[in-house]
């Protein structure tokens, strides 16, 4: 069940050590793959198995206010990839917005690689009110999110089950590398801020 997700792990490992040196790409269970079994100690639904199964490459195993990371979710009714926070902190976002409002050039590039993209969209729940709303719209996007992530979905069974799937999510994943690489500078300076 897991050797489709181990070989697809291994194929994308040496491209994503190339954009992070510091990403955990073992091809095993509590590294970059999900378990398949669930805890159903507490649930009131039994089933054994999850409906979905993910790989996720981040530089430290941490999903609840953890690190940015890239990944590709897989589940009955298609598949998604992209990169972000499963669920940001308050310190990762607050570093966000200050490398945002202080002009940072990091925030300049991200910003426009992700513009000038139509592969994926910013995802995240988002104030209700604007906290910057003096702010241009295309910081507001970004300053008014509680969580951040960059996300593709697709019912393109053909390709899940291609030889291009890994060259796609390379691809996709080169696409956001300069957005990766300004969420990390945020988590470098979150600890200042």
């Amino acid at each position: 069940m897991l050797e489709p997700f181990v070989e697809l792990v291994t194929r994308l490992s040496p491209e994503m050590l190339k954009i992070d040196p510091q990403l955990i790409t073992e091809a095993c269970v509590d590294r970059s793959l999900s378990r398949i079994h669930r805890d159903t100690r507490f649930s009131k639904d039994k089933s054994l198995y999850r409906d979905n199964m993910w790989l996720v490459f981040m530089r430290k195993k941490q999903l609840y206010d953890g690190l940015p990371g890239f990944y590709f979710d897989l589940n009955p009714f298609g598949f998604s990839y992209g990169m972000g926070y499963y669920q940001a902190s308050t310190a990762s976002m607050n570093a966000i917005r200050q490398l945002i409002l202080g002009g940072s050039p990091a925030f300049k590039k991200a910003d426009k690689s992700f513009r000038n993209q139509a592969v994926f969209t910013m995802e995240g729940d988002a104030y209700k009110r604007s906290k910057y709303p003096d702010a241009p719209e295309h910081q507001r996007e970004w300053l008014d999110k509680k969580s951040l992530s960059f996300n593709t979905h697709s019912k393109d069974f053909d390709l899940l089950f291609s030889d291009q799937l890994a060259d796609t999510l390379l691809e996709g994943f080169r696409l956001l590398t300069p957005v990766y690489e300004f969420l990390w500078l945020a988590e470098t300076q979150r600890e200042t801020v």
